[in-house]
This record gives structure tokens, C-alpha cells and sequence, in this order.
């Protein structure tokens, strides 16, 4: 058995402040928070690859499809980029790795679907 490194992911609304306890701050929507300028968000990257496509995004917004469907569907997208997504892994176990999503709904959205992924990368 190998050692594996803790991982440290939290997610955070966009309209929350940042705060250095953040860490590497990544937007993980497609769109740009409606209001907020680039200084107020404080990101180190904004990764439009990995949020849900636009046609899965505007499917779970229009409440076309369930969230268990939308989960389904984003988790099967998520696995087509797991090379960026390993680059968020080593992130998250030498600091904190802090996913900014701008969904008013804090439990059903792409950021907790995105950390739990990442969770399990990190425990394969």
C-alpha cells in the first residue's frame, strides 16, 4: 500500500470574500460571475474546461433534468479531462484548493459533483 497525501478542497460561492485561508482559488463555471470584477474574485485560474457543458448546464438550469441526472451526466464529462483534473489533485494535497461556483443552490451544483471527483481521484 502506497501513502497517500491528504487533499484539502472546499467550495465557495463567488459572492463570498476570499480570504487567504483560501488557498489556490479556481473558478470552475463556464460563465463569469454576473457583477464581480477580477480583482474582487481573486482567482488564480478560471477553468472553463471542466465546469458542465453548456448544453448539461442549461438542461439542470431550465429544471429539464433531474440533479441525479445532471450529476450522471457531468461525472461522465469529468472523466474525459482527468489530466487537468490530476494538475487540481496535486494541487489539493500541497495546500488548500478553494472551487468558486456561482449557483445560488450550495448543495447542487457543479463544484460539489467537481470536489467529490476530485476526492476520489485522489484515494484511487
Amino acid at each position: 500500500m502506497g501513502w497517500k497525501a491528504s487533499m484539502s478542497i472546499v467550495i465557495k460561492r463567488a459572492y463570498e470574500d476570499a480570504t487567504a485561508e483560501d488557498g489556490y482559488r479556481v473558478l470552475v463555471d463556464r460563465l463569469w460571475p454576473r457583477g464581480l470584477t477580477k480583482d474582487e474574485l481573486r482567482l488564480d485560474e478560471w477553468l472553463k474546461e471542466i465546469a458542465p457543458s453548456n448544453q448539461l448546464r442549461k438542461s439542470f438550469h431550465n429544471d429539464e433534468i433531474s440533479w441525479d441526472e445532471f450529476r450522471t451526466r457531468y461525472l461522465s464529462e469529468l472523466k474525459e479531462l482527468r489530466e487537468e483534473l490530476r494538475r487540481l489533485v496535486k494541487i489539493s494535497q500541497t495546500g488548500r484548493l478553494t472551487l468558486i461556483f456561482s449557483a445560488k443552490d450550495t448543495e447542487r451544483n457543479n463544484a460539489v459533483v467537481l470536489s467529490q471527483y476530485l476526492h476520489k481521484m485522489g484515494a484511487d
